[in-house]
């Protein structure tokens, strides 16, 4: 699964390592995003054909929702049955996004303790999720939500021992596929990462609480306060 990310890179940044060409969108760095937050996503405009950065709602609504504030909040799509369940196969057909992070959290449970791990790329580049996205109109007023799921894969052998689910994260050579811009089926990506793409590290039980943001959630804690020790001085 996936239920929290850190993302403190400028739009402008984004903007120009996923080759968006719309007008850069405001959004500000957030170190300890939750589902129910509006995040940055990258998505192909069908008129255009270009790639584009918006911000949308983190916890997907299925356009045919009635009374969304009463609905089970959609964060994460199985990659298993994304294809599959109405809620998310017309988005997977075509509207699939990227998600950009600089890492996600994990918790890692041992006993009555969950050690919260922070996991990112081990070549430094930043994170691409695969995702999807839809749009819900209000009948009351016709007004137009639109939000994402992550899409979720089993663990690959570096999250294996953090936790059973990890985000798809897709290479920037998967981008275009992934996005609609090139033939191909997108179905082929839907795997965890290899092994090596992926380096984890313990963070503080701070991240465990949204009110706590900012860069240092990121920090790498000692070893040997790790689970349950004392916080690094």
């Amino acid at each position: 699964m996936c239920g929290r990310f850190a993302l403190s890179m400028t739009p402008t940044g984004l903007a120009r390592v996923f080759g968006t060409r719309n007008a850069v969108p405001n959004f500000d760095p957030n170190w300890n995003l939750p589902p129910s937050q509006p995040a940055p996503v990258v998505r192909r405009n069908p008129k255009t054909g270009e790639r584009s950065l918006d911000v949308l709602r983190w916890g997907l609504i299925p356009h045919f929702e009635k009374d969304p504030a009463h609905a089970r909040m959609l964060n994460n799509a199985r990659a298993e049955t994304v294809t599959k369940l109405p809620s998310f196969r017309g988005a997977f057909a075509s509207r699939r996004c990227i998600v950009p992070a600089d890492a996600f959290y994990e918790w890692q449970r041992d006993g009555k303790l969950k050690q919260p791990f922070a996991i990112a790329r081990a070549d430094g580049a930043p994170l691409a999720f695969g995702g999807i996205w839809e749009s819900w109109v209000d009948p009351a007023n016709g007004d137009t939500t639109r939000s994402f799921a992550i899409v979720t894969t089993a663990a690959n052998a570096t999250m294996a021992p953090i936790h059973d689910r990890m985000p798809l994260v897709l290479e920037a050579a998967d981008w275009p596929v992934w996005l609609g811009e090139v033939d191909g089926d997108p179905k082929t990506l839907l795997r965890p990462a290899a092994g090596a793409v992926l380096r984890t590290w313990p963070v503080s039980t701070e991240v465990n609480s949204v009110r706590h943001n900012g860069r240092h959630l990121l920090q790498p804690m000692r070893e040997e306060s790790v689970m349950g020790g004392p916080n690094p001085a």
